[in-house]
């Protein structure tokens, strides 16, 4: 009795500071924007923000550090189911649901494309899959009292192989996915604080490692508590202003069916527009060109550089600006080294330049179910099966995944009982549905103002935002005149998926303090996801294979002590695959869920459900679902067939694209775990 009394006190503790900490919050933007209207400048407004925020983080992470292996690990298991869904919400949504899920709506529709499905398949695999943790992972796992999932694997099966098989993919699959949030990190800092893109990355790194590094999953938990409000905050407010703005109606999702109608007439408008039409044949006679390159790609180079010599010395003849010349200078150095980076180069240009000669710059039609026609050709009906096909299987690989990603199984294991690691998992639900909910709106909202506030203008009458966010990274944002008319034409403009929930305030001409209070969720979003991730890979490593392989007499202080310097580690790994830009922040994570699907659900699953599940079959079953995966994944990568010189098209099983590899590696894990399994039962 006295310890449920204590329990209560501590929630009702827990509340005021929650409570305290919102109204601070609220006071401080409230700040800021009337500091904006006194006329506090934007180069100031922005590192205010950045250094703020991370600094509220780490005082969090400093006043919850700690040396003891429980509170380190699982937070002491007494986080209460509240604040557990909250936490694991900010965990859940990573800079991928915050920076790139819209944007791949805005990029992609509803459904997507036969070559990239995603849309709503993203919100709802990724909801979808907690639905399956609640029922048949999460309150299993409590139950055990653990501290990683590889610990899992080793209680029920026995052995040291498979402990090490589920150590090994929870270190791929979390490097993965931590990769993609060290990567918005830097696109975040480096454009509140204006410093270079690998500067922004360690600025942001230090918040990371000082939130994660001393306090564990204790300190953990209560930085994303504070991270969840401030992501939340900075999804909702614009998307309820842009609604405000564009229909009197700050409710986005119940309001944004209108601007669904009018983008779908705008639509129809610009595919039979001249203008659009003379962009789309530029774009056809450039990857003509490209195919041209490609034929003979050594030659080709030799007359690229010796085209791009040649005008240099030229310039230098006429004594051309200094510019002119260092601006051909980079032409020169910016050709490509050697005829494989000349392959992969002009390959991806050739099918960008080929998606961008498509209607509407290659964008489907925001409303389309489905690419193709199930009613046309057989060319149209075959990509509208496929498109479907990618849809549903991306569907599945991020529901699975769900269920076996091993930093959001760790979560479970903080609260005191199983009941509430149940109710957490449904509070988690509603904290992501309370996000989840204004993502399809938001994505319709930018396209709207898009089509009605830039294209039609003048290229002199270009926002300043669109070049300040082409400094950060060229890749995420271009507005090129292809025709030469000096309009803005749809086609022309060029949009990642990972600039249109950082761009919203200033696309739809919203106050800066809102910018601000974006790129600070954008943030507080990836810094709460490569939190967890990286702790996962640290226990990962010391806890379940130093000391389980090697360093058998290690006190759990010690522990805890090589797993922060394992973290630490790991981050600075990251920290330099990231500023290598090796994809957008969405394809990242989405191969890491099916990576964790491959690897961990089905012998997690049949190990729960099925007795008969024996050791030599989860060893079997981990390895072929993860080898199935990972082989899919590398064979289709436009880098790897570059450099073995194989065909530039990937060759695709039933038409699914490499992201959805996991789909394979499910069917094929359950079915060699069961098989196995059985041929095996006596014997072990």
């Amino acid at each position: 009795m006295a310890d449920h009394r204590d329990y209560a006190a501590y929630k009702r503790r827990l509340a005021r500071i929650l409570a305290l900490y919102i109204v601070g919050l609220c006071a401080a933007l409230g700040l800021m924007a009337w500091a904006e209207r006194k006329g506090l400048s934007r180069q100031w407004l922005g590192p205010i923000f950045l250094f703020s925020t991370v600094m509220i983080y780490a005082a969090i992470g400093i006043y919850g550090r700690t040396a003891d292996a429980e509170e380190y690990y699982v937070a002491g298991r007494r986080i209460p189911a509240f604040y557990n869904g909250m936490a694991a919400a900010a965990d859940w949504m990573s800079a991928a649901s915050f920076i790139s899920l819209a944007g791949g709506l805005y990029l992609q529709g509803f459904s997507g494309s036969d070559t990239e499905p995603g849309g709503l398949a993203y919100v709802m695999g990724w909801t979808g899959g907690f639905c399956l943790v609640a029922l048949l992972v999460a309150p299993y796992l409590r139950r055990l009292g653990l501290y990683t999932v590889p610990d899992y694997f080793s209680l029920r099966y026995g052995g040291r192989w498979p402990r090490l098989i589920a150590a090994f993919a929870a270190m791929l699959c979390s490097f993965t996915y931590v990769v993609a949030q060290i990567y918005g990190i830097g696109l975040i800092a480096s454009r509140l604080t204006g410093v270079q893109f690998e500067i922004g990355i360690l600025l942001g790194l230090g918040g990371v490692l000082l939130c994660s590094f001393l306090g564990g999953m204790r300190a953990i938990t209560w930085t994303q508590v504070a991270q969840y409000v401030m992501l939340l905050l900075a999804f909702l407010i614009p998307v309820s202003w842009l609604a405000y703005k564009q229909m009197g109606n700050p409710l986005a999702p119940l309001v944004y069916g209108r601007q669904l109608e009018k983008i779908s007439a705008m639509e129809k408008v610009l595919m039979a527009s001249p203008a659009e039409k003379q962009v789309q044949e530029e774009y056809r006679r450039r990857a003509a060109e490209y195919e041209v390159r490609l034929q003979d790609i050594e030659g080709s180079l030799r007359r690229e550089r010796a085209a791009a010599q040649q005008r240099i010395r030229q310039l230098k003849v006429e004594n051309a600006d200094s510019a002119h010349i260092v601006a051909a200078n980079r032409e020169l150095a910016a050709l490509p080294r050697d005829p494989a980076a000349a392959r992969e180069l002009w390959t991806r240009a050739l099918h960008e330049s080929h998606q961008r000669s498509q209607p509407l710059g290659g964008l489907l039609p925001h409303s389309q179910p489905f690419a193709g026609d199930p009613a046309g050709t057989p060319a149209e009906r075959e990509t509208f099966d496929v498109s479907r096909r990618n849809f549903l299987a991306l569907i599945f690989c991020l529901m699975v995944g769900t269920a076996g990603l091993p930093h959001l199984l760790t979560r479970f294991y903080t609260t005191p009982t199983v009941r509430e690691a149940r109710s957490s998992v449904v509070w988690t639900l509603f904290f992501i549905a309370l996000l989840y909910l204004s993502v399809p709106a938001l994505a319709v909202l930018v396209k709207f103002e898009v089509m009605q506030g830039l294209v039609g203008i003048s290229f002199d009458a270009l926002p300043s935002w669109i070049l300040q966010w082409a400094k950060v990274d060229a890749s995420l944002i271009s507005v090129t005149d292809v025709n030469g008319d000096g309009i803005v034409q749809f086609g022309e403009i060029r949009l990642g998926a990972d600039i249109i929930m950082l761009a919203t305030p200033e696309i739809g001409g919203l106050p800066y303090v809102v910018s601000g209070l974006v790129a600070a969720g954008g943030l507080a979003a990836a810094l709460s996801t490569a939190d967890g991730l990286l702790l996962t890979i640290s226990n990962a490593m010391v806890r379940d294979v130093y000391c389980q392989e090697i360093g058998h007499h290690v006190t759990p202080e010690q522990r805890v002590i090589l797993s922060k310097f394992a973290l630490l580690a790991v981050a600075l790994v990251a920290a330099m695959v990231a500023s290598l830009k090796p994809a957008d922040i969405l394809p990242l994570v989405s191969a890491s869920f099916s990576l964790a699907a491959a690897a961990f659900v089905p012998a997690m699953v049949m190990g729960i459900f099925w007795p008969g599940a024996t050791r030599a079959g989860a060893v079997a079953g981990m390895l072929a679902g993860l080898g199935i995966t990972v082989y899919y994944m590398l064979v289709n990568a436009p880098a790897l067939r570059a450099i073995l010189k194989l065909s530039p098209e990937p060759q695709l099983w039933l038409g699914i694209v490499p992201v959805s590899a996991g789909v394979f590696g499910v069917v094929l894990g359950f079915a060699v775990t069961a098989v196995v399994s059985l041929l095996t039962r006596r014997a072990d």
